[in-house]
């Protein structure tokens, strides 16, 4: 018998079925491209105390940036505002408490809020190998960072604290290949953020190969080349690398300074590591970043600080006893008012992210 085809029933079917994969295919495609707002950032606070110097009125600290105040202080909230869209965005990056107003140093300059916006940029991704970015974004140079999240070592280095910490400007990353990246970008003078009272630029390169990064700071006649790097030796062994040199504008009378810091870090377990931070710093010409100096404004200083990071949720909780040896013997005091050429010193820091 001849078989009987309802092609009604069968057009409803099929035209029902490329509806349903067709509606299924526009949400992933809306899913995949829908711009995305993300909410992110940390607050962080601290004890500090010398076990070899006063901690009252007469507290000092490394010449170093960050984490110095006495007993128990703050370091800072941050709150990291974000729009992420299929080919353009934005990060608003924004900071309140001593840690952030010492990385905002130079500001206010105009705005009366210009001291709390740590980033503020705009980017385009071009296609797949070019991002363009524009606006105030923190430094390519250096291991270490403004966010204690991103630090292992709560206190942070010499060579971090007198490099740049932030500029204003354009910079166009390139992803050469897997490996290879460049960075090209011009910008207000250093950490000159929310506009350009000078007229004149800073001008940036980077070269990246694996994670190893070659840095290249051009700014009004001073000059920084930097070196950023770190391997995993094993499955629970890391060793970071910075090593940097500075030029400074004799003219400006601004001095020099060179240095490198090791980073081995020894993961114990999942939720502890422990990490170690060894520093040479070195300044000429009265550089001013040691605190104390010979006649002919040169001194040096070797630090070693040892951090433990233990993990709970999204808390750390990181101890550190830290030990700054400088040339000079004059560069600290003791609890009797004497003159030290060492100091050392505990911290104890808290750091919640989200």
């Amino acid at each position: 018998m001849k078989q009987i085809i309802n092609t009604k029933f069968v057009k409803n079917i099929l035209f029902s079925t490329l509806a349903l994969f067709s509606a299924v295919s526009l949400v992933a495609q809306e899913e995949e491209e829908a711009p995305k707002f993300t909410l992110s950032g940390s607050i962080d606070a601290y004890y500090r105390a010398n076990l070899n110097a006063g901690n009252g009125v007469d507290a000092q600290a490394p010449g170093s940036s960050f984490a110095n105040l006495p007993g128990f202080a703050l370091g800072m909230a941050n709150v990291i505002a974000g729009y992420e869209g299929e080919k353009v965005g934005f990060v608003a990056d924004l900071v309140f408490g001593p840690r952030g107003t010492d990385a905002i140093f130079a500001s206010p300059m105009y705005s009366a809020t210009g001291d709390i916006v740590n980033q503020l940029y705009a980017y385009w991704n071009v296609s797949d190998a070019v991002t363009l970015t524009f606006g105030n974004f923190n430094t390519f140079l250096g291991y270490e960072v403004i966010s204690p999240v991103a630090n292992f070592n709560y206190s942070t280095s010499y060579l971090f604290s007198y490099g740049p910490f932030s500029h204003t400007g354009l910079k166009a990353d390139f992803a050469i290949s897997d490996d290879f990246s460049l960075m090209l970008a011009v910008m207000n003078p250093t950490d000159l953020t929310e506009f350009n009272p000078v007229g004149q630029y800073a001008y940036g390169v980077q070269l990246g190969y694996s994670g190893q990064y070659a840095n290249l700071l051009i700014d009004n006649g001073s000059y920084e080349i930097d070196f950023t790097g770190g391997f995993d030796l094993s499955d629970s062994f890391f060793l970071g690398l910075n090593a940097a040199y500075f030029n400074g504008d004799e003219e400006d009378g601004i001095g020099s300074f060179a240095g490198v810091a090791v980073y081995p870090q020894l993961a114990t377990s999942e939720n502890f590591t422990l990490g170690l931070r060894g520093e040479y710093f070195t300044e000429t010409d009265f550089f001013g970043a040691i605190g104390a100096s010979d006649a002919e404004g040169d001194a040096s200083v070797f630090a070693v600080t040892l951090t433990g990071s233990a993990t709970i949720g999204n808390l750390m909780i990181k101890p550190e006893l830290r030990l700054d040896s400088t040339s000079e013997d004059t560069t600290f005091v003791n609890g009797n008012g004497e003159p030290i050429g060492s100091l050392s010193s505990f911290l104890l820091a808290a750091i919640y992210s989200f």
